[in-house]
């Protein structure tokens, strides 16, 4: 299982770090290596919560995921995504922010680097991709679930959460304070409609999602009805056609929001874009995908319950910290460990829970020979 899931991606980082020896030496694998490290070190989390979504999906789009989702985040996310930043926000068209990142102007020139262009545009991308996560995060959250992991937190929450509309309410009131308090005047409006762009991309493609899923679902359950009732086996629904396209789209939306702290971070290591696709793209989304594919092959989401309430906390944080971000430069490490401490955490609560669920069903198996002691022996004979 092991060797299967992660040979490729030990493959494409052997062959990764060969293209970036022969494109710029030792130092470029050095770079490339680190940005790898760095990519799976903040994703852990995306990698969990991609494996909540990618295990309600038919075999086949988990393939696509592995395939065509690699090409998006390798070159859409970690290559293109920079060069239409600066050609957005600069006015440079594509192949000009290209030749801007591999050929840096001189000091003094009065051009602005690739790297500083892409650092100005923080506040916009920030905004986009935190309230993206943030309504993940409150949906998550604010639902009714039969497990919970911080319960005399997510309870109340819970319960409350039967407003209709409470995380686009909280949502909006969040965007309108980061708005007045960590952003300047120069950049308050942009923020503003970057985050709204935001909210209404995971209300857009949330939505229809959970449309085609739930026709789906009401059409599986009628033919697992129908099998069941002429004496079948009963089938196991996972997502096809629409509704799992609409879930893969999902997906490669979330997998772009969970990039956009790498992305930027990797400039504090690298300008190089062909680098930075190396390293952040080939090496480091590849693992996080085997990991995903991983989590759910094993089964491990529902071996550790808790594991899916971590990352989505882990979330929650994350799209904090890109908020203040906005304003106050947070290090890459710091977003790395907060969310690492909520994973762990919520690892080593299920792996107490699933010791306290043993020690209880032991307490509880009959000893041998019937286990009825005399007293129960006597009271059944009476």
């Amino acid at each position: 299982m092991v060797v299967r899931t992660f040979g490729i991606s030990v493959l494409v980082t052997i062959a990764a770090l060969v293209a970036a020896f022969v494109y710029g030496s030792w130092e470029a694998v050095a770079l490339c290596a680190i940005l790898g490290v760095l990519e799976v070190s903040l994703s852990f989390d995306n990698a969990v919560i991609n494996a909540t979504v990618l295990e309600k999906m038919s075999e086949f789009w988990q393939k696509m995921f592995l395939t065509v989702g690699i090409i998006i985040a390798v070159f859409g996310m970690r290559l293109l995504f920079p060069l239409v930043v600066v050609w957005v926000t600069a006015g440079l068209n594509p192949v000009q922010a290209f030749d801007l990142a591999l050929n840096p102007p001189a000091e003094g020139s009065g051009q602005e680097s690739y790297e500083q262009i892409l650092t100005d545009a923080h506040p916009q991308i920030a905004a986009f991709g935190g309230m993206f996560l943030f309504m993940l995060f409150l949906n998550f959250i604010l639902s009714e679930r039969d497990i919970k992991w911080l319960s005399w937190f997510e309870k109340p929450l819970a319960t409350i959460g039967k407003l209709d509309q409470l995380s686009v309410i909280i949502a909006g009131l969040s965007l309108t304070l980061v708005a007045e308090f960590l952003a300047d005047d120069q950049h308050r409006a942009t923020i503003m409609i970057a985050g709204v762009l935001g909210m209404i991309t995971y209300i857009a493609v949330d939505g229809l999602g959970s449309l085609f899923h739930t026709e789906q679902l009401e059409e599986d359950h009628e033919r697992d009805v129908a099998s069941r009732a002429a004496g079948g086996p009963s089938t196991l629904v996972k997502a096809t056609g629409k509704a799992a396209f609409f879930l893969f789209l999902y997906l490669e939306v979330l997998d772009a929001s969970f990039s956009f702290d790498g992305v930027i971070g990797a400039f504090a290591i690298t300008a190089d874009p062909i680098i930075i696709a190396l390293g952040l793209g080939f090496i480091g989304a590849m693992f996080v995908r085997s990991i995903t594919v991983y989590l759910v092959r094993q089964g491990t989401l529902s071996d550790y319950r808790y594991l899916e309430h971590g990352a989505h906390w882990a979330i929650g944080a994350l799209s904090v910290i890109l908020f203040i971000s906005i304003e106050y430069h947070i290090n890459e490490i710091i977003t790395g460990l907060v969310g690492v401490a909520f994973i762990g955490a919520a690892f080593l609560s299920s792996v107490v829970a699933n010791r306290r669920e043993e020690r209880s069903d032991g307490d509880s198996t009959p000893k041998a020979g019937g286990g009825e002691s005399p007293s129960e022996m006597a009271t059944a004979t009476d």
